[in-house]
């Protein structure tokens, strides 16, 4: 349920009257980075993307080599069971089972989910360089050092990034929560069915803001990146209605992109099994789950990416020149325990 403190996309908590509203604005900004560009338009973001490609291929062998590896590890615990099933014991076969997945996930979250949250870090590391000062950096320096540079000297350790990830995703849902989505964008009765696909496709949307606060505290380079994403996150508040909006187009547009994509790798993977002897009968399965996988990889290494960069500008754009609103801390303070006892460390 909306909580009715809260006006959708104003700067300012309903609570606070309108006459003592004033105060709780700021005369300057908290930052002062450059901005280079402005333009969120498609068009745009893939130059963007094409001048960030070294990155975006990185992004891209790293998925092929984790799909890879999950797909080998998966076919030997799925096929050991299986031998070990028939021809040794039940019980043997699914203890071998168990412990491969066990292993496997233990493997992922430690390891590869590291990984590849660092690659992505790292992106947005260089996808900021080039928004606010429109360039990469050092021609000596390669994007993945540099990216990977900047996201560990800003945060000491990289393990941080996943207590960052997480601080900013769990009070930006709990925010979610509060807002009347809805009623400010479809003021018309009798939409339930749509308001609450809207609403999900807007909660969906938070898997990019994260990114976004990720940014602007390595574009703001204060020294202290948990205090400029606690600013971060109330300049998304101040400007929730606005980049919401932007959020629910650019979800859904992903989603039109990726099924476009889906289907044209299974119509050419389809083909290739319906070629005469092209291919065993047994394996039509193994290619369509290729094909599904490669789908997923290129989705995730470039679809994606294109997407938060559109996400990234808008942010920037809107709070260029805005002062920030601290009513919409002591909100935050009241909204997330988190919030409160980061701000007070």
């Amino acid at each position: 349920m909306s909580d009715p403190s809260l006006s959708f996309g104003s700067s300012t908590p309903r609570s606070v009257p309108p006459q003592s509203a004033s105060w709780a604005r700021s005369t300057d900004r908290p930052h002062a980075y450059p901005l280079m560009v402005r333009d969120h338009g498609l068009a745009t973001c893939w130059l963007l993307m094409m001048r960030s490609l070294p990155y975006a291929m990185a992004r891209l062998a790293a998925l092929l080599a984790s799909a890879l590896l999950c797909t080998v590890w998966l076919v030997i615990a799925v096929g050991g069971a299986a031998w070990i099933g028939i021809h040794v014991s039940t019980i043997f076969g699914v203890a071998w089972l168990v412990s491969w997945l066990a292993a496997g996930g233990w493997i992922w979250g430690t390891i590869l989910r590291y990984a590849l949250h660092l690659v992505a870090c790292g992106h947005v590391a260089v996808l900021t360089r080039l928004i606010t000062e429109g360039t990469t950096g050092d021609p000596n320096e390669s994007q993945f050092s540099y990216g990977r540079r900047i996201v560990v000297s800003r945060f000491g350790e990289v393990t941080l990034l996943f207590g960052f990830s997480a601080f900013v995703r769990g009070i930006l849902n709990t925010f979610h929560g509060t807002l009347d989505t809805v009623s400010g964008m479809l003021p018309i009765p009798g939409l339930s069915a749509i308001a609450s696909l809207i609403d999900m496709t807007a909660k969906a949307a938070t898997r990019y803001l994260d990114k976004v606060i990720l940014s602007y505290t390595l574009a703001r380079n204060d020294g202290d990146p948990w205090h400029s994403a606690q600013d971060g996150m109330i300049y998304y508040c101040q400007n929730a209605k606005a980049i919401l909006k932007t959020s629910i187009w650019i979800v859904i547009m992903e989603r039109v992109v990726s099924l476009l994509l889906f289907l044209l790798l299974f119509v050419v993977a389809g083909a290739t099994v319906a070629l005469p002897a092209a291919v065993p009968e047994m394996e039509a399965g193994v290619t369509l789950a290729a094909a599904f996988l490669l789908a997923t990889v290129i989705r995730a290494a470039f679809i994606k990416p294109l997407f938060l960069i559109s996400m990234l500008v808008r942010f920037h754009t809107l709070i260029e020149d805005q002062p920030i609103n601290t009513q919409w801390s002591h909100y935050l303070d009241q909204l997330s325990p988190d919030f409160s006892r980061r701000r007070s460390q």
